[in-house]
């Protein structure tokens, strides 16, 4: 698949309807309905404020949460217009259509003038938005005269709002945000500086199957910790508790542990794990620890976080990296107890001068919450996205896009 996509650089929009699709996808206070995090919204300023100085017409749409049953008041955009008008310092008209493409805003975009913004009602109140149905994807094209695309976090999955009106718009092309996920990360995967590193966790070894085989053929060295990591210890032989487990994927991490002998791969999985005996409730919750070598797990506790030694490993093989890609936690990272593994990775990413990229996900957010964002080169907007990225999988929000 070719990465290299059109970018709004290299188009002028003045006098044009550009329907632009953005990640409004934001936390909202489940009493207040207010915003509780504005961050994406704010990463999407750059490509309006272009479309906007270019004298386009711009037509936003986006999807909020997962109503189930078409629309949702709770899911409604209203506030994030609201919102969005106080950052741009301009009015944003809000097309308040329960079909999304209704009488609001077809009058609304009809009255546009060059620079205006108008933002459509959440995209997934029509059930035919997650189906790709091509009669939503036309009555959305029926709005614009042309088509970007700045949901990286949306763009691998065939939706009307993100594939099905790439073919009744042109050109198609990608925003800032894309187009910067496109560029760091195919860099990272095509032609990294050396040495590469990726760092693999979070809990479930069935989610980075294909991750994992498609970075062994690319990287120099793959750390594998969190609750993933338990399935590659048993597959060598190690007993490792009530600690998390994939019984049918035990030859699978043998394999994988094998075709990183073959390929001169480094795999690093942990040396010593922080074992609990209960799983704290709430999730951050005080809990009493034990630390124990990776081969010595009691069989009536539970490794949920990489012990001292493993954290001293991983840090050195970050720090002696070129390139970093990190994809899920070390551990338990929401609880403070069990956040120390994460950390370590976390900051050893922070203290190196090689490029970092953090995946998206539960990783973006764990350095977010212990403040290292600013130290890293590059946080993915899609823990998704940049998941099926990583698997080297076509994604159909950018395969649809006009290629340079």
């Amino acid at each position: 698949m070719n990465y290299k996509k059109k970018s709004i650089r290299d188009v002028s929009f003045a006098g044009k309807k550009v329907l632009l699709r953005v990640d409004f996808n934001v936390p909202l206070d489940k009493t207040t309905h207010e915003i509780t995090n504005d961050k994406r919204i704010v990463a999407a300023l750059p490509t309006i404020k272009k479309l906007i100085a270019d004298g386009g017409k711009v037509i936003l749409c986006s999807h909020l949460g997962k109503p189930k049953n078409g629309p949702e008041e709770k899911f409604s955009l209203a506030p994030v217009a609201v919102r969005l008008s106080e950052l741009l310092g301009q009015p944003v008209v809000f097309a308040n259509d329960d079909t999304v493409v209704g009488d609001n805003a077809k009058a609304a975009v009809a009255a546009m003038k060059d620079g205006d913004v108008v933002l459509l009602q959440n995209t997934r109140f029509r059930k035919e938005e997650t189906k790709n149905v091509e009669e939503f994807s036309k009555e959305l094209a029926s709005l614009a005269d042309c088509y970007v695309d700045d949901a990286f976090g949306s763009c691998h999955r065939a939706h009307c709002s993100t594939e099905g009106v790439t073919k009744f718009l042109s050109p198609c092309v990608a925003g800032y945000l894309i187009g910067k996920e496109l560029a760091v990360m195919g860099k990272a995967l095509e032609n990294a500086d050396r040495p590469f590193v990726a760092v693999l966790g979070g809990a479930k070894i069935e989610d980075k199957l294909n991750v994992i085989n498609n970075l062994l053929e690319k990287v120099d060295t793959l750390i594998i910790g969190g609750g993933m990591a338990f399935t590659f210890l048993k597959a060598k032989g190690y007993e490792i508790g009530k600690s998390l487990l994939d019984e049918t994927k035990i030859d699978y991490c043998k394999d994988m542990m094998a075709k990183a002998a073959e390929k001169g791969v480094q795999l690093l999985l942990p040396v010593d794990t922080v074992c609990i005996k209960d799983f704290p409730n709430p999730i951050d919750a005080p809990v009493d620890t034990v630390t124990v070598d990776a081969d010595a797990i009691p069989a009536d506790m539970e490794g949920c976080d990489i012990g001292p030694k493993s954290r001293e490993l991983f840090a050195a093989a970050v720090k002696s990296a070129k390139t970093v890609v990190w994809n899920g936690p070390m551990g338990v990272f929401e609880n403070p107890t069990l956040a120390a593994g994460t950390l370590a990775v976390a900051q050893a990413m922070a203290d190196s001068d090689a490029v970092t990229i953090i995946g998206g996900g539960d990783s973006a957010a764990a350095v977010e919450q212990m403040g290292l964002g600013d130290k890293m080169t590059h946080i993915s907007t899609g823990g998704g996205a940049s998941l099926e990225y990583l698997e080297g999988k076509t994604l159909p929000g950018v395969a649809c896009l006009d290629e340079k």
